[in-house]
């Protein structure tokens, strides 16, 4: 498990307690490096959304909690925020939430498909999404057809904003 993996892991595990308290859902947690400095980010949510007031007492909280136990060597920037609208499914129970939804899915590699009578590698799909497994995510096309995806060959999966 790499530096990320661990404190992504260790800030979930004091995250959890808190969220609960105050009937929050956390979504997720992501330690990445953006030029030249490192984030933190939290991304929690409710039904029917959460307030920049409850990301406040969320990220006071966590604060300390991080300070008390300091298990982050570098030094970074603690974000806590919704996970917007066009949020990313990464977990199953976002996975579970979002069946019968459309999705947007991007591929690594294009899958060979026959569009107009040619064979083209298409790396990004829309559809709905029909179940998923430990291995795989089911879609329903457009075009009524389904398709079984490999969850670890899926660069990137979100649901679809309707505007």
């Amino acid at each position: 498990m790499s530096n990320k993996e661990i404190y992504e892991k260790k800030t979930e595990e004091l995250l959890e307690p808190l969220v609960a308290e105050h009937n929050l859902e956390l979504v997720d947690v992501e330690y990445v490096k953006e030029g030249s400095s490192w984030y933190l980010r939290a991304f929690i949510d409710k039904e029917g959304g959460i307030s920049i007031d409850e990301c406040e007492v969320v990220s006071r909280a966590l604060s300390e909690l991080l300070d008390q136990h300091d298990f982050i060597p570098d030094s970074y920037i603690l974000e806590v925020g919704s996970p917007g609208l066009g949020r990313q499914l990464k977990k199953d129970k976002d996975f579970r939430r979002s069946i019968g939804e459309e999705v947007e899915v991007k591929l690594y590699k294009g899958i060979p498909t026959i569009r107009k009578n040619k064979t083209v590698a298409v790396k990004e799909f829309t559809g709905i999404l029909q179940g998923f497994d430990e291995n795989s995510v089911y879609i329903e096309l457009e075009e009524g057809t389904s398709m079984e995806l490999v969850r670890n060959e899926i660069a990137m999966i979100r649901l679809t904003i309707d505007f």
